[in-house]
């Protein structure tokens, strides 16, 4: 298993399928635990993951450990990955063309990790996973589809910008942990 995510993450360091291979510092693959029950995906990274080529170890990866503690969870015992692997210049929204690109590497880690909720965290993932767009009318919920569980919430960033949404994030995260201890059982 981790054999697997070792030869992907040299696929995504490697990868130069669209533009944003060209503008970037690092690659970001995801990191974790390979045997994950739970698996966060979020839009894309920022500054700090591109200089440092992990994901959410920015200001919006401080918030989403800050609430995932605050659940009973640690970063330890999930898998988190974006998207997009490569930042987009000035943080701007990714194009459907560099999702496209990324796809492969995405279903590539569903497939290694198999993990058994996936949480979504904001639009781009939402409508890149599931095709939703509005993540704040259906945050806290779990969906199903072709047998994959997926729990929506916020992107941490929001919290940056808004604080009131750090609660919100943290209560979802204590939703998403209570389903994740029911699901074990």
């Amino acid at each position: 298993m981790s054999n697997q995510l070792d030869a992907l993450r040299s696929k995504v360091i490697s990868c130069v399928k669209c533009n944003l291979s060209k503008s970037r510092t690092n690659a970001v693959p995801g990191k974790g635990n390979p045997k994950a029950g739970i698996l966060f995906i979020g839009e894309a990274p920022g500054r700090n993951e591109d200089l440092k080529g992990e994901p959410f170890v920015g200001s919006a990866g401080k918030i989403l450990s800050e609430a995932l503690e605050y659940a009973g969870l640690s970063r330890d015992e999930v898998y988190i990955t974006n998207v997009v692997k490569c930042r987009p210049p000035s943080n701007r929204l990714p194009l459907q063309e560099e999702k496209d690109a990324c796809h492969e590497h995405i279903s590539k880690e569903l497939e290694i990790i198999r993990p058994k909720i996936i949480c979504i965290l904001g639009n781009t993932a939402y409508g890149s996973l599931l095709g939703g767009d509005s993540i704040t009318k259906n945050r806290g919920k779990i969906i199903e589809k072709n047998g994959q569980l997926y729990f929506l919430t916020i992107h941490p960033a929001a919290a940056i910008y808004n604080p009131e949404l750090r609660n919100i994030l943290k209560d979802d995260m204590k939703i998403l942990a209570n389903t994740i201890a029911k699901l074990k059982q």
